[in-house]
């Protein structure tokens, strides 16, 4: 553990010990329920901006901001149990001493320097440039100064101890001026620390942006809280709920806003989240004012309250009614521009499409242009590869993969390293329609490409297999046809000289004729084995008779003639491949026939690792089988043994 979680540790242990100490206060001394409320509602904010501080710390342990949280929350607690020790010194005459009043009276200004050391450092736990090295012992030493110069001041104590008279006279002279310099400077210097904070933003990309924008959101809540007081004490005469609620809201907003962006910077869409805050920020202030101008304007004609009230919700509802939804895409257009600049893009897209201008597989070239990210991906989801792949058929992964749904099933990624997840899943939604056109058009020209490449194969396959005919037809059959023509001519011419053995010779031409025909057998076992005259199960047993390893045949009979046919070429090709190079001690062969196909599995418990490389049988299996409308799927994992599964369509 480095010493930024050891001091996030220790200030939390201190938060702990003081809001002990004043829960024993506020039951020992029967303090007032407005101290107690006070004491609840602090106590509690403070306790969990410290615990953000000690998650934060955990999280990244060399880094201060978590220790600047604790220091946040320990302050808040601080203040909290001073003011609750104040309330019982004045009910129940504790002892106090003036001087330590007077000394801690300006004690609530090291809140500021802890919000204004946390913008120096948010978020990566360094000053942006060398320059603002000489700030933070700055802020650090204005700070104690401006405590100092409070314990003379000579106005009088804050409630509940006005009446008590202050220890020390007012400074005067050129210490009262050297006290007025010190101030302003101390609040400019804290006002400088913003400066970092748009200097990061400029710079930085990706998360580090995400996380200065998560800060912006504090700061709108700063900005607004002037406004909405203005407007309550223009509705009200006076400050009241809606004041002290907002001011809450931004007290927390500024510990949360750096929580979320240091924890969870992709929990929501911060650029979403960032557009509405300053829209409906922007709605309620046009709110407010549209209801004290129609207040008071109505008040001077109307004497009811009930109807001015009314009047001035119907003049609101009027004026904002068409505001929101303009306001809205107006923000978008400023704060939120890749999200819209994205779904801009999808529309033209889609536009150009139904015009034949353009083709779906574009999509991930206008997004990469719309978010200006040259390293956006755009995969889909086509049967048959491994993973995701674009449009081309390039396989598509990375680090940071946000899922495109349609009617709940995934269909595509959109992948990218440099835009952010939040947005991606907004362009997700609204590109989903598109990825879903190009990835059945993907899936349609891959099968188109495997139907021409199998064609070729099959014409390929063909003529290989014709010249192979040709070939042992002319250097067998047809060459003892011929002399066997050529004997029996011999026999003829000299049949009545008695020159010629004509029995002999007849005898050797039978002989001839007899291996012809078993040459010719044999060519045609090549093309349709006879023993599929008996059956499929009689034409597989033929051959795994003679096999060393077990083979397990479940065949039902009668299958039709063509799909036996098919079914023997895949399970003799699969049961050989098992013999000769997996390994096997077992196979099995199984065939099933249902109402419109016929299945054919093959199982092996050999190595596994095979693979239909062009050329081999599984290849020209794969080409067979799709010849008669069917499909073929091999499971082969390395060391797992061999799973050959046909489906072939039955033609009735």
């Amino acid at each position: 553990m480095r010493w930024p979680r050891w001091v996030a540790l220790g200030t939390f242990l201190l938060v702990l010990v003081m809001v002990a100490g004043s829960s024993w206060l506020l039951i020992a001394y029967r303090t007032g329920p407005h101290t107690l409320r006070n004491f609840i509602g602090l106590a509690a904010i403070g306790t969990v901006i410290t615990l953000l501080g000690l998650a934060v710390s955990r999280r990244e342990s060399t880094n201060p901001v978590g220790a600047i949280l604790g220091w946040m929350g320990a302050i808040a607690l601080f203040l909290t149990g001073r003011d609750v020790y104040y309330n019982a010194v004045v009910h129940d005459g504790l002892p106090l001493d003036s001087r330590v009043v007077a000394w801690f009276e300006e004690s609530g200004w090291w809140l500021l320097v802890a919000v204004a050391f946390l913008l120096l450092y948010f978020p990566d736990g360094r000053l942006v440039s060398r320059r603002w090295r000489a700030v933070p012992p700055a802020l650090l030493l204005l700070g104690v100064a401006q405590q100092v110069f409070g314990a003379f001041a000579s106005e009088p104590f804050l409630q509940p101890l006005q009446v008590m008279p202050r220890p020390y006279e007012p400074l005067s002279g050129a210490l009262r001026v050297v006290s007025d310099v010190e101030f302003f400077g101390f609040l400019a210097l804290c006002l400088t620390a913003v400066v970092p904070v748009f200097i990061r933003y400029r710079s930085s990309t990706g998360k580090v942006r995400a996380q200065v924008k998560w800060l912006t959101l504090a700061g709108l809540a700063a900005v607004l809280y002037p406004f909405v007081c203005g407007a309550e004490i223009i509705v009200t005469g006076d400050t009241g709920i809606v004041a002290t609620v907002f001011g809450i809201v931004a007290l927390v907003s500024l510990p949360a806003s750096v929580g979320v962006a240091m924890l969870r910077h992709d929990l929501y869409d911060v650029d979403r989240v960032l557009a509405d805050t300053v829209t409906y920020g922007i709605v309620m202030v046009v709110l407010l004012g549209t209801y004290a101008v129609a207040a008071v304007s109505l008040g001077l004609v109307l004497s009811d309250s009930a109807a001015v009230a009314a009047a001035a919700t119907a003049v609101c509802a009027l004026v904002l009614t068409p505001l929101r939804s303009r306001l809205q895409r107006s923000v978008d257009r400023r704060l939120y521009p890749p999200r819209r600049a994205a779904l801009l893009a999808i529309e033209d897209l889609q536009r150009r499409i139904h015009t034949e201008q353009a083709q779906p597989e574009e999509l991930e070239s206008a997004l990469r242009t719309a978010l200006r990210d040259p390293g956006l991906r755009v995969g889909l989801l086509v049967p048959g590869a491994s993973g995701f792949v674009d449009a081309s058929g390039t396989p598509v992964s990375g680090p940071q993969l946000v899922p495109v749904m349609l009617g709940g099933a995934q269909i595509g990624v959109l992948a990218s390293q440099q835009t952010s997840p939040a947005v991606l899943k907004a362009v997700a939604a609204g590109a989903a329609s598109l990825v879903e056109v190009t990835r059945l058009r993907a899936e349609l020209a891959g099968a188109l490409r495997e139907v021409e490449a199998s064609r070729a194969r099959l014409v390929q396959a063909g003529d290989a297999e014709r010249r192979r005919l040709e070939r042992d037809l002319h250097d067998g059959a047809q060459q003892r046809l011929v002399s066997l023509g050529m004997a029996m001519r011999l026999a003829q011419r000299h049949l009545g000289d008695g020159s010629v053995d004509v029995d002999g010779l007849l005898d050797q031409g039978v002989a001839e004729l007899a291996t012809a025909v078993a040459e010719l057998r044999q060519i045609a076992h090549g093309l349709r084995p006879t023993s599929l005259d008996d059956g499929l199960h009689a034409a597989l047993s033929a051959i795994t008779q003679s096999l060393p390893i077990p083979v397990r045949l479940q065949i039902p009979p009668d299958l039709p003639e063509e799909l036996a046919t098919t079914a023997y070429f895949v399970a003799a090709e699969a049961v050989t491949n098992a013999a000769k190079y997996a390994n096997a001690t077992s196979i099995a062969v199984r065939v099933a026939r249902s109402a419109d196909e016929v299945t054919v599995l093959i199982e092996d418990d050999g190595c596994g690792g095979a693979a239909p490389r062009p050329g081999s049988g599984l290849s020209g299996l794969l080409d067979r089988v799709a010849a008669v409308g069917g499909s073929l799927q091999l499971r082969s994992p390395a060391g797992s043994g061999t799973t050959v599964e046909a489906v072939l369509p039955c033609g009735s």
